[in-house]
C-alpha cells in the first residue's frame, strides 16, 4: 500500500457518489475507520473544544461561559440550537463551520504522528485479493479521506466519510446512507461490513450486509444488543471467514 499510488484512485467527494466499477460484483467488504483500521475509538474530543473556540473567533462572539458546554458537543442537539439562539448566530451555519474546523485539527493531529494504523490492517492486501474493499465511516469526509492518503490505504476502491454539517450528522450510522451510497457507486450486491461498535452492527443490516464486529482493547468487553453474522479478534481472521462461505 503505497501512497503515489492513490493518485490513480476515485474517491467520493463531499456530498457526490461516483461509480467506480461498471460490472455487478457479488464479494465485498466495507471496512468503518476508527477503531477499525486507524488506532483509536475515534478522534480526541479536544479537537472540538479547540474547533469551538476557532468558530467562536472567526464569529467574532462573546458567548456566557453558560452556554459553552451545549456549543461544545459533538452532537447537533436541542441545546446546542438553544445555545445558538442565545449567541444570536444560525445553528446549521455555525455547527457546519465548527464541523469543519473539527476535521481540520484531526487532520492536523493525524499529520503529526498522533494515530497510526492497527497492525493488522496489512491483512487488507490478502483479503483485497478476493473481495472489493471500501471504508465507510462516521468520521468527516475530509479527515477519511485524508487518512486513505496518508497512510496509502490505495487498495480501497471507494473511500467515504459523512458530511459536515446537520444533514451529514443525522445521515451518520445506524442510518445505513453512506453504506448504501458505497454499494451503488461499487454496483454491489452483497458483502461484509466490519465494524467495532453496534451502531456499526445495526447500519449494516440495515444496508443488507452481513455485520462483522471486531474485538479490539476499547470495545473487548461490551454487551451487544444487536448480533452480528460474525465476531472476530483481529482483521488477520478475516480472510477465513470469507473464505468460508459466500456474502
Amino acid at each position: 500500500m503505497t501512497a503515489s499510488s492513490n493518485q490513480n484512485r476515485q474517491m467520493p467527494r463531499t456530498g457526490a457518489s461516483h461509480t467506480i466499477r461498471t460490472e455487478t460484483v457479488t464479494n465485498a467488504v466495507l471496512f468503518d475507520m476508527d477503531g477499525v483500521i486507524l488506532k483509536g475509538r475515534g478522534s480526541d474530543p479536544d479537537i472540538h473544544t479547540e474547533a469551538l473556540l476557532e468558530t467562536i473567533v472567526d464569529y467574532e462572539i462573546d458567548p456566557p461561559a453558560s452556554v459553552l458546554a451545549a456549543l461544545d458537543t459533538y452532537e447537533y442537539t436541542d441545546e446546542f440550537i438553544d445555545a445558538c439562539e442565545v449567541i444570536d448566530v444560525d445553528p446549521v451555519a455555525f455547527y457546519a463551520d465548527r464541523e469543519a474546523a473539527s476535521a481540520k485539527f484531526a487532520i492536523e493531529r493525524l499529520r503529526a504522528g498522533e494515530r497510526g494504523l492497527y497492525p493488522d490492517v496489512e491483512a487488507l492486501e490478502s483479503i483485497a485479493e478476493t473481495a472489493t474493499v471500501a471504508l465507510v465511516s462516521n468520521n468527516y469526509h475530509p479527515t477519511v479521506t485524508f487518512v486513505a492518503e496518508h497512510f496509502g490505504l490505495d487498495l480501497f476502491s471507494f473511500v467515504r466519510g459523512r458530511d459536515l454539517g446537520v444533514e451529514g450528522f443525522t445521515r451518520r450510522k445506524p442510518e445505513p446512507d453512506y453504506l448504501l451510497e458505497a454499494l451503488d457507486a461499487l454496483c454491489v450486491s452483497a458483502g461484509y461490513y466490519v465494524g467495532d461498535r453496534e451502531t456499526d452492527v445495526i447500519a449494516a443490516r440495515r444496508a443488507g450486509l452481513k455485520p462483522v464486529f471486531l474485538r479490539r482493547s476499547h470495545n473487548e468487553d461490551v454487551e451487544l444488543g444487536a448480533k452480528p453474522a460474525v465476531e472476530i479478534d483481529s482483521l488477520d481472521e478475516l480472510l477465513a471467514v470469507l473464505n468460508a462461505e459466500p456474502a
